[in-house]
């Protein structure tokens, strides 16, 4: 029973993922030893679950039933776990948690490390990506999220409020001097953010009470939000940052906001989690440590 139920997460999250080799990125497998056990599914029931080539991977008629059926059984043996699980008195078990990287490591690390002391019966993997947070796909329980779900499958609780700041070092406009309006920028080298194949380069400000949008350029893009961090802290351009990843270096002089008056960046951060009649007591009591540790910070 237990080999069953793992094929069915298996098929569950190939068809998810989109294809065999996503499936093998995401367990941290190979893609042999995916198509092993997709091949020995589909000779245990009979059928081929996936059409599948090396530019083309799809469900079946018989696998788009068969997953349909799938996620249906999982959900249900999960929510039974859950039931179980709640009746028990001191919460046990693993959590995998996704963040950015900067702040996951930054902040929510140490967090983490102190909920474990609290609750030393749950085993937390916390997973730092720069990439964007897939909470169903990437197989975590819950997800730290700039933007809310709109899913409504997904429940959301906020757990920070804060701003996007325009920063440089003080080296950076000793050299090039400090911009006045949103529209110096484009006499400035500026660090871009990749996500993808998308550059943010369009950064937005307020500008007489409407919105002006600079598209800006420079030299350096990068996908790594710390990689901008330590190339703003050492004069190589102007950076557009969270507060939260940076407010000591603005406290203790290592960076500069630049153009206050036009900020129009209000972001915040949640935590984000699938809905379920039953939630786990363990993924409860961390959404309530998180909320609870961050109820003061900005």
């Amino acid at each position: 029973m237990n080999d069953e139920i793992s094929d069915l997460r298996l098929f569950v999250r190939m068809a998810m993922a989109g294809s065999l080799s996503e499936t093998a990125r995401r367990l941290n497998s190979s893609l042999p030893a995916m198509s092993r056990r997709l091949s020995a599914m589909e000779a245990r029931l009979g059928v081929r679950l996936f059409d599948r080539n090396t530019r083309h991977f799809a469900l079946t008629d018989e696998g788009t039933v068969f997953y349909e059926r799938a996620v249906v059984i999982l959900a249900d043996l999960d929510a039974a776990e859950a039931e179980v699980a709640a009746s028990v008195a001191v919460p046990h078990g693993h959590i995998r948690v996704g963040a950015p990287l900067e702040i996951g490591r930054r902040r929510f690390g140490p967090l983490i490390s102190e909920f474990s002391k609290v609750f030393p019966c749950v085993s937390v993997e916390l997973v730092l990506s720069d990439s964007q947070i897939d909470v169903v796909g990437d197989e975590l329980d819950v997800g730290l999220l700039i933007e809310q779900p709109t899913d409504g499958n997904m429940i959301s609780r906020q757990l920070l409020s804060s701003r996007r700041v325009v920063c440089a070092s003080p080296e950076y406009i000793a050299q090039h001097g400090l911009p006045e309006k949103p529209a110096d920028l484009l006499q400035h080298d500026c660090i871009c953010l990749v996500r993808g194949r998308h550059i943010f380069d369009r950064w937005t400000f307020v500008e007489d009470g409407q919105p002006k949008e600079v598209q800006v350029k420079g030299p350096l893009k990068t996908n790594h939000a710390e990689v901008m961090h330590g190339w703003a802290l050492t004069g190589r351009g102007i950076g557009l940052k969270a507060l939260w990843d940076i407010e000591d270096d603005l406290k203790q002089g290592r960076l500069v906001e630049l153009l206050p008056s036009f900020a129009d960046n209000v972001i915040n951060l949640y935590a984000v989690y699938p809905t379920r009649v039953h939630l786990p007591p363990r993924v409860r009591v961390f959404i309530d440590f998180l909320v609870a540790s961050t109820r003061d910070a900005g």
